[in-house]
């Protein structure tokens, strides 16, 4: 007596087989390109939607990290002069646009692109999060001081006030970022090391 056979391909494994993933090395330049620009805007827009905000174990003293810092000098890192200095610019410009804009954030995040960009981290650090952390820990502190430095100037506020409250600011936004940038920096610089490969 023969027994009827069954098949063992279900129609799910036929379907999985339509739709094959391409990996990206095969997409066409354009397309890699317009997903780069895509990811690279998004993690500016997460920035920007996470610098208001305060989840528990991400605030000290009432200060969050300065997650706009951390992008650009995760950016900035591995980047020319000029694309980290005009990346600042652009994200200190759009932080300017959901804050006060008097005294500019661009300023202070427009340094720090440039500083990070003239370091050439790549020639004489080895690449890891703590030279990444101490690199956003020292800038944290210059883009805070710049801040205060411009608060100063513009004379509206009595300088001992202004100074005795950054001291504060400046040390927990600099712990702070520097604790968080391995979170921010690990996943973009893999994918923009992955497009540069690609694109090679």
């Amino acid at each position: 007596m023969k027994l009827p056979s069954f098949s063992t391909k279900s129609k799910s494994s036929e379907r999985k087989t339509k739709f094959r993933y391409l990996p990206l090395a095969r997409w066409h330049p354009g397309w890699r390109q317009l997903l780069d620009w895509m990811v690279t805007a998004g993690s500016v827009f997460l920035c920007l939607l996470l610098l208001p905000t305060r989840l528990p174990g991400m605030e000290l003293l009432g200060i969050g990290p300065n997650w706009l810092l951390i992008w650009v000098v995760a950016w900035s890192i591995k980047r020319s002069v000029w694309s980290g200095t005009l990346a600042g610019i652009i994200l200190g410009l759009l932080q300017d646009a959901m804050t006060n804009p008097h005294p500019s954030h661009a300023i202070t995040l427009g340094i720090v692109g440039f500083l990070t960009g003239m370091m050439q981290k790549q020639r004489f650090m080895q690449e890891d999060f703590i030279s990444v952390a101490l690199i956003v820990f020292g800038m944290a502190v210059l883009a805070e001081t710049v801040f205060g430095m411009q608060l100063t100037l513009a004379g509206d506020r009595q300088t001992t006030d202004i100074w005795a409250y950054y001291q504060r600011v400046t040390l927990a936004s600099a712990i702070l970022s520097s604790l968080w940038a391995p979170v921010l920096y690990y996943p973009l610089n893999s994918w923009w090391q992955k497009m540069k490969l690609l694109e090679q």
